[in-house]
């Protein structure tokens, strides 16, 4: 099971939010690069990098820490918050991102999500941020009626592999992440499943891994350090 350490840049600090919110900022360092090279140094071969401040509005504040992160490091990215449109996937995947990951727009216009997926399914994601399985979309500002189960067809039926599912409820709890969906998206689907939010042990991790889970993104878990990230990697390799 791949790990991806988490890095949300808002206002080009890396935070993390409690339960989406974003008057409910910790904020970890006043360089995103600095924890990037810190993960990196610990093991890290994947990394899972929000603009927090794209996904909640059109406004392109953090592209210098985004592009430092890149142009820095020599690991594999994958990245989303506020994409959009092509022009902002080319951008991104010119740049050199392994892996661009798409959120209200699967909801919102799936139309466009279909087109796209022609050109470049293999490098895109869907995440589903979800309360009760009903995705939120906007930076998590907005709930809507769409169920995660039927976003996770048209994804199947246009291409698209690889779904990251949060659990709201669950993000920067602490309190381990929401295991009977990840079960129920397995067993109902063939996506590569990649879980977020409330992981806080590596108990947790051992658990997703027995689900057959594809990944995990671990954020604060570790930078608490609830979860030591070369002893992470360490216990499932030898699972």
């Amino acid at each position: 099971m791949k790990i991806f350490p988490a890095i949300d840049i808002k206002d080009n600090k890396a935070v993390r939010l409690k339960q989406g919110k974003f008057d409910n900022v910790t904020i970890y360092s006043d360089r995103p690069y600095d924890m990037a090279k810190k993960w990196i140094e610990k093991g890290a071969d994947f990394l899972h990098i929000i603009d927090l401040n794209g996904a909640e509005s059109e406004e392109i504040i953090n592209e210098k820490s985004i592009k430092d992160i890149i142009n820095k490091t020599n690991v594999k990215i994958q990245i989303g918050g506020g994409i959009r449109s092509e022009e902002k996937i080319k951008s991104y995947l010119d740049l050199g991102v392994e892996r661009v990951i798409i959120g209200t727009m699967a909801v919102k216009n799936p139309e466009l999500l279909k087109k796209l997926a022609k050109k470049y399914s293999k490098n895109l994601a869907v995440s589903v941020d979800a309360v009760d399985g009903y995705a939120a979309v906007k930076g998590w500002k907005e709930q809507t009626k769409v169920h995660v189960i039927d976003i996770c067809k048209n994804m199947e039926e246009i291409g698209i592999e690889t779904l990251i599912y949060t659990d709201i409820l669950k993000d920067g709890m602490l309190q381990g992440p929401n295991f009977k969906y990840y079960e129920m998206l397995k067993d109902k689907t063939n996506l590569n499943i990649i879980a977020s939010g409330g992981i806080s042990s590596v108990e947790d991790l051992k658990k997703l891994k027995e689900l057959n889970i594809y990944g995990a993104i671990i954020g604060k878990a570790l930078y608490n350090g609830n979860i030591d990230l070369e002893e992470a990697y360490k216990c499932l390799q030898k699972e």
